[in-house]
């Protein structure tokens, strides 16, 4: 199981995710959009681009996971901020 620092850190992990990946590595965090059985029709029918529903379940997967897991944007420190300290 991954452990993620942020919203940005999950998008990493899903990107290069295939479709069969995809499916095996969002089990263990209890992924609610359990319609594999559907998306699979859809794409077995020729209904749907694959692309397209692998897409849009990473897209979910992110709003999901990211509410369950607490998870925020990632703040980017400007480089400058480390001379913006107080050291008095």
């Amino acid at each position: 199981m991954m452990i993620f620092q942020d919203i940005q850190d999950l998008e990493d992990w899903l990107r290069p995710l295939d479709y069969v990946q995809f499916w095996h590595a969002v089990e263990p965090y209890r992924f609610s959009m359990q319609e594999r059985d559907h998306c699979d029709e859809l794409i077995a029918g020729g209904k749907v681009d694959p692309a397209l529903i692998l897409s849009g379940l990473k897209f979910m997967a992110v709003l999901e996971l990211s509410a369950s897991l607490n998870l925020k944007n990632r703040i980017r420190e400007p480089v400058t901020a480390q001379y913006l300290t107080n050291i008095h």
